[in-house]
């Protein structure tokens, strides 16, 4: 199903009855990834999973946006679509606008984070070469005679050093990504004040369990559940294990309907 907000069209699909879960897939992911998990939620649960702008079938956002520009798409499609106080779950990226979504509205019952991104990563030494050799690349094409091949040389430059999901993105996705990784949520973690779950694989490294730790300290009603043998797709990884979990932490709302 397809929805019409201010600057996109968002793709969504939607099962089940009862108390609504938002589900929030991770960069560079669609509906499809978190599949399994609207499979189990729908028996008991009226389940929205979105394809994020930018992703799947939603439209790309018009510009260059940050984590705010995100929650605001959240926030217009829960007040069209009329949801009163949904569960929020998201996956690294989905994380990240679960945190804010959360600590700025504050009108949701639940927050499931799943290996979620949300604090700015200690970089390595490779990491700021890289950084460098771009700025060094940028600054040597305004030299005159350079400057008119500075477009395709710099796109060659990003090509060779940027990561995976960097390559595999439009030119605005790539803006928006580069916005969005170096954006620190810690201070708005405080702020979450519902039952938070917080659940990381023991073999992440993209958003390692120490960043679960770090939520656990900041958000006052949370709890962080380390899954065995996993990754940063803790839940794919451990599915059955996964799903046992999310029952029991919901297990309440469940019953109430």
């Amino acid at each position: 199903m397809k929805i019409e907000l201010n600057d996109v069209t968002l793709n969504y699909h939607v099962s089940g009855e009862g108390k609504e879960v938002i589900l929030l897939h991770g960069w560079g992911a669609n509906i499809q990834a978190f599949a399994p998990i609207h499979q189990n939620l729908e028996k008991n649960f009226k389940v929205y999973s979105l394809d994020l702008p930018g992703f799947g079938e939603s439209t790309e956002p018009p510009e260059q946006w940050g984590i705010k520009d995100y929650t605001e798409v959240l926030r217009q499609f829960i007040e069209k679509i009329g949801i009163t106080k949904p569960i929020l779950m998201g996956h690294s990226f989905g994380g990240r606008m679960s945190i804010c979504y959360s600590a700025t509205y504050k009108d949701v019952e639940k927050v499931i984070l799943v290996d979620s991104a949300g604090i700015k990563p200690k970089r390595k030494a490779s990491y700021y070469l890289k950084v460098y050799t771009f700025k060094t690349a940028k600054n040597v094409l305004k030299l005159p005679g350079l400057n008119r091949y500075s477009d395709q040389i710099l796109s060659k430059v990003k090509k060779m050093l940027g990561s995976s999901d960097y390559k595999s993105a439009s030119g605005v996705m790539q803006q928006t990504m580069v916005k969005v990784v170096n954006e620190d949520l810690q201070h708005l973690m405080p702020e979450i004040d519902v039952p938070t779950l917080l659940v990381f694989g023991e073999n992440d490294t993209a958003t390692p369990v120490a960043d679960g730790k770090r939520m656990e300290e900041l958000i006052p009603n949370a709890g962080l559940v380390v899954l065995k043998n996993a990754g940063h797709y803790a839940y794919l990884d451990q599915l059955n294990q996964f799903n046992v979990i999310i029952n029991k932490f919901l297990e309440d709302d469940r019953r109430s309907l």
